[in-house]
């Protein structure tokens, strides 16, 4: 919501959402949010949260792990008070003078330290690699192939990546063949046109075969609609409804 309607009200916008055909919402930020609100309007509306993200801590560096848990303890009982089951984490920014083999083992032992309260909670976390080139330079994790070998090192079903088709295309490609042989590792898709980053019908992105290939692998949770529309919200939304 926090994308494709980002110049819109909230209430209003998820009522549209649902009245084209969508019954699954995600944002970013919830602690901007009345989440009495936002609980009111979902339920009023008749939609479901899916995911939103977790405060913005690093955990690439080591002295903000306790802040990290901190921020995911309260992110996990918002998820709650929204009957949300997912959380979106991102992982910070490249550190200056410290080795990326001290951030990456300084990122997965945050990750660790997090599965017992995933787990209790019931919460997925999903650790979103992002593209470099375009929109997050400095930012420490951009290659799918690092997200799902830092993944497997963490060893819960409880931590898995959020596979962001647009972010993913500008990095490295080979998107369908990346998706096929981790699927195991995903738990969550956003999707966007590219470039610009628009919808998904603008651009050089054939996500008719992508979503082919996604479902074909069996894959039953959400794809998230990330991306800033050109056009009325309504009309890309409707697009893909129309090419269901």
């Amino acid at each position: 919501m926090d994308a494709v309607y980002s110049k819109y009200d909230f209430a209003q916008s998820v009522k549209e959402v649902k009245q084209i055909g969508y019954d699954t919402i995600e944002f970013w930020s919830w602690w901007n949010k009345d989440l009495d609100e936002v609980a009111h309007v979902a339920k009023d509306a008749g939609v479901s949260i899916a995911a939103f993200c977790t405060k913005f801590v690093s955990l690439v560096d080591e002295t903000m792990r306790e802040t990290y848990i901190v921020g995911l303890a309260e992110s996990i009982e918002a998820a709650k008070r929204l009957n949300c089951s997912q959380l979106i984490s991102q992982v910070g920014q490249e550190l200056e003078g410290v080795s990326r083999e001290v951030q990456r083992q300084s990122l997965i032992d945050g990750l660790k330290a997090s599965v017992p309260l995933l787990e209790r909670e019931g919460i997925t976390l999903l650790v979103e690699p992002l593209n470099t080139l375009v929109n997050h330079q400095g930012y420490f994790l951009a290659s799918s192939e690092e997200a799902f070998e830092i993944v497997k090192e963490v060893g819960s079903q409880h931590v898995k990546v959020l596979f962001d088709i647009y972010h993913q295309q500008i990095t490295e490609g080979h998107l369908i063949t990346n998706i096929r042989e981790n699927m195991a590792w995903i738990g969550h898709f956003h999707a966007a046109g590219n470039p610009g980053r628009h919808e998904l019908n603008n651009g050089e992105l054939n996500y008719e075969q992508i979503f082919k290939a996604i479902d074909e692998t069996g894959f039953t949770g959400y794809i998230g609609l990330e991306y800033f529309p050109l056009e009325e919200p309504s009309v890309g939304l409707k697009h893909l409804i129309s090419d269901k």
